[in-house]
């Protein structure tokens, strides 16, 4: 990997940690992008996972005080189910359908289902069931998408609490993520020990740098910016689902 890419990747990973420490969101879903238009899949998803276990664990020991162990023992419930379930299917549906499936499931969940189903973080079953549904979305598209942080806004957690016991629980989705996908483990290590060491270090950095303006925020502040963020990044998904799966109709009709 040459210097350059190293930089660039290093610049991309502080920008989207620092954005993630923040909102406890988004930053991921930016990042993977980056590294899927310039990696190969199985090192993208395996640098991919090492810098969110990065961020999440160093957010979750920032933060640690404010983790809610009742809404995280929940959820890590359903992972573990989806995770044990989902090995007897290996179902990877196509990427136009995986796009409309994160894209449509938080905007489902917040106005299509009724008020006692809408998520909320304190509730013990809405955690392993919104738990279970954002990991199998995990393994079937390799992120979870904005359905856990609609999931994690639901309830009277205020933005700490919301960032620490998210990120406590998102340490073990990307492990299994990595667990799930065994040929990504094993090619873990062509990826450069240095860019994997720049990795961390970046994750911990911007991590560290938004801490401070976490705190500054009231939180409703942190749940309108959060809400804008996750609406702007479904309507993208659903967009560009909606495009991909047309296409091939539109191209014969041309």
């Amino acid at each position: 990997m040459s210097p350059l890419l190293m930089l660039m990747l290093a610049i991309a990973m502080l920008g989207t940690a620092f954005l993630s420490g923040i909102f406890g969101m988004a930053g991921g879903m930016i990042l993977i992008g980056v590294l899927l238009a310039v990696l190969p899949l199985p090192q993208a998803m395996a640098l991919h996972a090492v810098t969110q276990m990065a961020s999440n664990g160093w957010r979750a020991t920032l933060w640690w005080r404010h983790i809610r162990l009742r809404p995280a023992a929940a959820y890590m419930t359903g992972t573990v189910i989806a995770m044990l379930v989902w090995t007897f299917f290996l179902y990877v549906p196509s990427k136009p359908m995986a796009l409309l499936l994160l894209g449509l499931t938080p905007f489902m969940a917040r106005y299509l289902l009724p008020d006692s189903l809408k998520p909320n973080a304190e509730k013990f079953s809405h955690g392993i069931a919104y738990g279970f549904i954002c990991m199998a979305l995990m393994l079937l598209t390799g992120v979870s998408g904005p359905l856990i942080d609609a999931y994690f806004l639901g309830g009277k957690l205020e933005r700490r609490e919301i960032v620490a016991t998210k990120s406590f629980c998102q340490v073990l989705s990307h492990f299994m993520k990595l667990v799930y996908f065994g040929g990504i483990v094993s090619n873990a290590a062509s990826i450069d020990p240095t860019m994997m060491a720049i990795a961390i270090a970046c994750s911990v950095a911007g991590t560290t740098l938004a801490r401070s303006i976490l705190e500054r925020m009231s939180d409703k502040q942190f749940r309108l910016w959060a809400t804008r963020i996750i609406n702007s990044v479904c309507g993208y998904y659903v967009v560009q689902g909606s495009y991909l799966l047309l296409l091939p109709i539109l191209r014969s009709v041309i």
